[in-house]
């Protein structure tokens, strides 16, 4: 079974153990967090993703896509531009599809 989060796929195996993805996904970030993406949304950046590993404190990555770059927003609010994660890169939704389709 396939779920559709924002622009791109995810198999619904790859969340087992986990509660699902809320709609909204900025429900997943605490309020300093909340601060720090409010204030630089003027600045291109936009929530990309949010990365929930098993036991730890979820990890929202921000895109700004006319730059080419993402960021990690740490738990405090504070913004790291070189974070410890790998981020593999993403199939849009809609070529997903066509690949299962065909």
């Amino acid at each position: 079974m396939i779920i559709l989060q924002g622009l791109f796929a995810m198999d619904k195996e790859q969340r087992k153990g986990m509660n699902p993805v809320p709609d909204n996904i900025e429900e997943l970030l605490n309020e300093a967090q909340l601060r720090t993406l409010l204030g630089i949304r003027q600045f291109g950046w936009e929530l990309f993703f949010v990365r929930r590993p098993l036991f730890q404190d979820a990890i929202p990555v921000l895109i700004n896509r006319d730059a080419n770059k993402t960021i990690v927003l740490e738990a405090n609010g504070s913004i790291n531009e070189n974070p410890d994660i790998d981020i593999r890169e993403c199939v849009p939704a809609a070529e997903h599809l066509k690949k299962a389709a065909g």
